[in-house]
């Protein structure tokens, strides 16, 4: 796996990493299984993601399944 250091991307990868970080902390202190499960991939993805792009990408696809188990009341 190559670890490219490019600054645009470090820096947006902080965004998803933060909305992670805080669904985390929720879904644990709630006992809300969709919100816990969702902050800990919007935490990890951005470590895989090659390009502004897929993170965009990635963080759309996370969200939009957290809105669907939140609206199925899971």
């Amino acid at each position: 796996m190559d670890f490219d250091l490019d600054p645009t991307l470090l820096i947006v990868s902080l965004v998803p990493s933060g909305v992670g970080y805080v669904l985390f902390t929720y879904g644990r202190k709630e006992q809300r299984w969709p919100q816990l499960v969702c902050g800990i991939l919007f935490m990890v993805y951005p470590y895989f993601a090659g390009s502004v792009a897929t993170m965009v990408g990635g963080g759309a696809v996370i969200g939009a399944a957290l809105y669907v188990m939140i609206a199925a009341d899971l």
